[in-house]
């Protein structure tokens, strides 16, 4: 529904424009009448009654048959006839219908008005007929005098006007309809503004001549010509007060003042388009003074339709800007990457480079930080890799923070990707060192598919961030293939964890001088369903890197607190259960709350529980972990070091972090039995006696290996030599046996 505003029309000079129409009626198209009879004095009268005569501003002009068959031909060359006055006889009233069928079948003259002159009333067709052929009026010659005669015209050319009327503004919505996508598929503002000034044209029929202007800047008359045609060509992308004086410049500056329609009192048309506070455009187009294709009505909803049109396309900008931009950086996103490689290599493109660069640690950064600080440390890279990459070279966000880099080799380098932040980074006044790690692909000269290349570099990118964090890393097929045994490996453990195939087994730890049962470490098995085992080695880093380790982690967690439970219960049980956790699990927010759940849901205290961590949660954010494990702590649960000496490099951790016991790694123990190989396992010893932790060892094989442990006072170890990991049920009968056999044996020291 128009508003008052949109359907508002001004005319510059004139009331109306029906008042416009009425003048110079001499040069309008005529009311074209055919008279079909037999009889020469029914043409003379007729003409002599109506010659001369002009109906809402247009003449009459007659056309003359004398037979059926001339009138034929003379209808078949008849596309705008106003009306056929049709002599019907007695004898040939059948004749005359056959002709009426004509006029309305074989001639397609939907719209003409057919009235039927007879001799007698007698000889008029029935209602039904009338109905049929849309026959308008009869009348029998009788009473045909002049005025009535008149009278019969005025009404049968006004019924003719309103059905032409009605057609001419059915073709032209049709129009405006089949417009409306071919404007939205326009790629351009200019181009958007040069079709609205074709569909204008083609819907009055008039010649490809006028001008489009918008809006740039704020104030009212700041307008340019966006589109122009005609002799107006030469003032494309001209100030509106550029464009040299004269009728048409009038009208457009009068149309955007009052962001109404102006038609001109010597012709041309101003159409304003748009809706309140958003983009508008003013539209002149030349059309003649005498111009009678112009419908107000049909015009209103041009108006309001190109109106809506650049409403719309004003949203899809805004959606195409949101589906392929990232705001936050000011880059564009993965879409627009992918569909920008895809185009890059579906031809297949030689000597080109498709890098991925992730920012190291930025996660843990941002739990520590705050997401603020976060933000502002991608913006800080953004800016630092897009200075340095020229202008060619296409720089996206595609990940959290990961971004993505297409070009030339030649102006494209991963090692200079990694080093384009040298110093710490100012965020709010805080230095922040960055590190970068990049996974890079060529790009083949075959066709490839976009989105397969991305992936490409994305498994680059995570061996890259596994094994060489800092440092660049181009793909190889075997990555590949090793990538696509993990995601299988992946869906296998999704169906192992439903089906229930992933069971513990415990280990006994034992105190090696007074051979005491002192704690039980819960260990993680797959049994396949052919009897295979999968190695813990193989499925836990699949678990980790999906993300199934939490769901994981909490089962293992309730489980091993049960089997204490159970053990507490029988008077069996040592004085913990030891738990492998994950840096995964650590960084779960809601670890905390897990643990403490399951110790309190199975009835147990703090000192049951040991959790056993690997080096590498050193890399975590100092603070963070140590209010985790010092909160842990507090509830009395002690914190291990698992495989100590085999992954991180910095031992300040050791004093850092709040830690009850360190376990010296299998590969050090078994070099016990080889002379001059127990430095490493010594050294760990001693360094747990200073720092004043508990030492255990793990891998003990052999009595031999047992007495070296013994002799460099490492306190505790588990082992093949010791017992095999065993299931909850095998592991009560061990434990008693065991308790048995230590009442025999006296303390070795």
């Amino acid at each position: 529904m128009l508003s008052e505003t949109e359907g508002r029309w001004t005319d510059a000079g004139l009331t109306t424009l029906d008042a416009a129409r009425q003048d110079e009626p001499n040069s309008r198209t005529s009311w074209r009448i055919l008279v079909v009879d037999g009889d020469p004095d029914v043409h003379t009268a007729t003409l002599s009654a109506l010659e001369g005569q002009t109906l809402f501003g247009r003449p009459l002009a007659f056309t003359h048959a004398f037979s059926d068959d001339e009138a034929r031909l003379l209808l078949l060359r008849a596309h705008d006839l106003a009306m056929v006055i049709l002599d019907v006889g007695a004898e040939q009233a059948s004749s005359e219908l056959d002709l009426v069928d004509f006029i309305r079948h074989s001639a397609g003259l939907r719209n003409t008005r057919i009235v039927l002159r007879t001799g007698q009333p007698g000889q008029v067709p029935d209602l039904e007929t009338l109905l049929r052929y849309d026959i308008n009026d009869y009348r029998t010659k009788a009473e045909l005098t002049r005025d009535r005669l008149l009278a019969m015209v005025v009404t049968a050319i006004r019924s003719y006007k309103q059905l032409c009327a009605v057609d001419a503004s059915r073709s032209s919505l049709e129009l405006i309809v089949r417009s409306s996508a071919s404007l939205l598929e326009t790629k351009g503002d200019c181009e958007f503004a040069s079709a609205v000034l074709t569909q204008i044209s083609a819907l009055l029929k008039v010649e490809r001549e006028g001008m489009v202007c918008a809006q740039r800047g704020e104030s009212q008359r700041d307008y340019y010509v966006m589109a122009a045609s005609g002799k107006f060509s030469e003032f494309v992308d001209l100030p509106l007060d550029l464009v040299t004086p004269g009728p048409e410049l009038d009208l457009l500056l009068k149309s955007a003042e009052s962001k109404s329609n102006i038609y001109g009192k010597d012709g041309g048309l101003a159409l304003h388009i748009g809706h309140k506070d958003e983009q508008d455009l003013v539209v002149f187009i030349h059309v003649p003074r005498d111009h009678h294709g112009l419908d107000r009505q049909v015009l209103d909803v041009l108006r309001a339709n190109f109106g809506t049109l650049l409403h719309n396309r004003g949203l899809l900008s805004r959606l195409h800007e949101s589906a392929y931009h990232d705001p936050l950086v000011n880059l564009p996103n993965r879409a627009h990457f992918v569909h920008e490689v895809n185009e890059c290599a579906r031809h297949g493109t030689n000597g080109h480079i498709l890098a991925l660069v992730d920012i190291d640690d930025f996660s843990a950064t941002n739990d520590v930080m705050g997401h603020r600080f976060g933000d502002r440390l991608l913006e800080k890279v953004a800016r630092c890799l897009e200075a340095s990459l020229p202008p060619s070279v296409l720089l996206a966000r595609l990940g959290a923070d990961t971004f993505g880099v297409l070009g030339s080799v030649r102006h494209v380098q991963p090692r200079q990707l990694l080093e384009c932040i040298r110093h710490p980074l100012n965020i709010d006044g805080v230095p922040h060192k960055v590190s970068l790690t990049c996974g890079y692909v060529l790009l083949p000269e075959e066709p490839r598919a976009g989105a397969d290349l991305v992936k490409d570099a994305t498994i680059a990118l995570k061996r890259a961030k596994r094994d060489y964090r800092g440092q660049e890393l181009q793909y190889a097929d075997l990555m590949g293939t090793e990538a696509r045994a993990r995601a299988l490996l992946r869906s296998e453990l999704r169906e192992a964890i439903e089906n229930k195939q992933l069971f513990l087994v415990y280990q006994p730890q034992l105190n090696l001088c007074g051979h005491t049962l002192v704690g039980l470490e819960a260990l993680l098995r797959w049994r396949k369903g052919d009897g295979s085992f999968v190695p813990p080695d193989q499925f836990i880093p699949v678990a980790e890197h999906s993300g199934l380790i939490v769901g994981l982690g909490e089962w293992v967690l309730n489980t091993a607190c049960s089997t204490m439970r159970e053990l507490l219960n029988a008077g069996t049980a040592p004085q913990r259960m030891a738990v492998n956790v994950s840096t995964v699990q650590l960084q779960d927010p809601g670890f905390f709350d897990l643990v403490c759940a399951a110790l309190a849901t199975n009835g147990l205290q703090g000192l049951h529980m040991e959790l056993e961590i690997t080096e590498s949660v050193a890399a975590l954010p100092t603070q963070f972990l140590e209010q985790t494990l010092s909160a842990l702590r507090a509830q009395g649960i002690s914190i291990a070091i698992d495989d100590f000496g085999t992954g991180y490099s910095s031992l300040s951790y050791l004093e850092r972090l709040p830690l009850d016991r360190i376990k010296i790694d299998r590969s050090f123990v078994r070099q016990l039995s080889e002379p001059r190989s127990a430095r490493i396992a010594e050294m760990v010893a001693q360094l747990g006696r200073k720092l004043g932790l508990s030492v255990l060892a793990e891998g003990i094989e052999d009595a031999t290996v047992w007495n070296a442990l013994v002799g460099m006072d490492c306190q505790e170890g588990q082992g093949y030599h010791i017992a095999m990991p065993m299931e909850a049920h095998a592991l009560v009968a061990w434990v008693q046996r065991h308790m048995e056999r230590r009442a025999l044996v006296p303390k070795s020291c």
